[in-house]
């Protein structure tokens, strides 16, 4: 990533592009301006100047976030105040709704009162090395864990953050509700990478054309949320 000479203030991960996107839209709408865009081992970034923010998409799973976060940490990690990771979790609390946000956050970190009149709660969330795919396994882990809901980066990026005294928060929305299944089996669809293969998508689609309607039926909930995500992390009106 370029520097600009001057520390970023908040360092914003997400894991995927759809994640990142309408709060990149939103920024531009508001700020009536391009994002730049970054070079860095993620999958996309953007500085968002001249409010010192990084926004970096690291990809899914533990080990992409580790590595995209040391190497945004030692790049722009000086001077930082807070490190957020964002994004879709899926629910483990049956009253929680898609488009919910939930964050959790160190004490007196700048935003959470924001963040709360935009419409987001507190909330405890876990982070997996797979997929929650079906109620079964929400259940599961809500008896396990007692958190309210499930991703698969946030706690690996905050341990990078604490390390260096700098402070954090998890802030996502549901993506999928504790009764709700995803479309497919996502875990058997990854790479070694934690990537979406797309030969197997489109093997899997093809063996089970009945789950298209579902696919698309889910693409339009994530959309929702992200963009119910975006409206937290950017409060008012663009």
């Amino acid at each position: 990533m370029a520097e600009t000479g001057k520390p970023p203030t908040t360092l914003l991960f997400f894991a995927v592009p759809e994640e990142a996107r309408p709060f990149i839209r939103r920024w531009e709408r508001i700020r009536g301006a391009t994002a730049p865009r970054l070079k860095g081992p993620g999958l996309a970034a953007w500085l968002l100047e001249p409010d010192g923010v990084v926004v970096q998409v690291s990809g899914m799973g533990a080990r992409n976030a580790r590595r995209v976060g040391l190497e945004t940490l030692a790049r722009h990690g000086g001077g930082a105040g807070r490190l957020l990771t964002a994004g879709f979790a899926g629910g483990l609390d049956p009253a929680l709704r898609c488009g919910t946000v939930l964050y959790d956050a160190d004490p007196g970190l700048v935003g959470m009162e924001e963040w709360r009149s935009a419409g987001a709660q507190p909330g405890r969330l876990v982070e997996v090395s797979r997929v929650a795919v079906t109620p079964a396994d929400k259940a599961r882990l809500r008896m396990q864990t007692g958190a309210d809901a499930v991703e698969m980066e946030s706690s690996t990026l905050r341990s990078l953050a604490r390390e260096r005294g700098i402070p954090s928060a998890t802030v996502r929305v549901i993506s999928d509700a504790a009764d709700e299944a995803l479309p497919l089996d996502f875990n058997a669809l990854l790479t070694p990478e934690d990537r979406i293969h797309f030969g197997r998508l489109a093997w899997a689609i093809a063996r089970s054309p009945a789950s298209i309607p579902r696919l698309l039926a889910f693409q339009r909930t994530t959309a929702a949320a992200a963009e119910s995500l975006a409206r937290v992390l950017l409060p008012g009106n663009p």
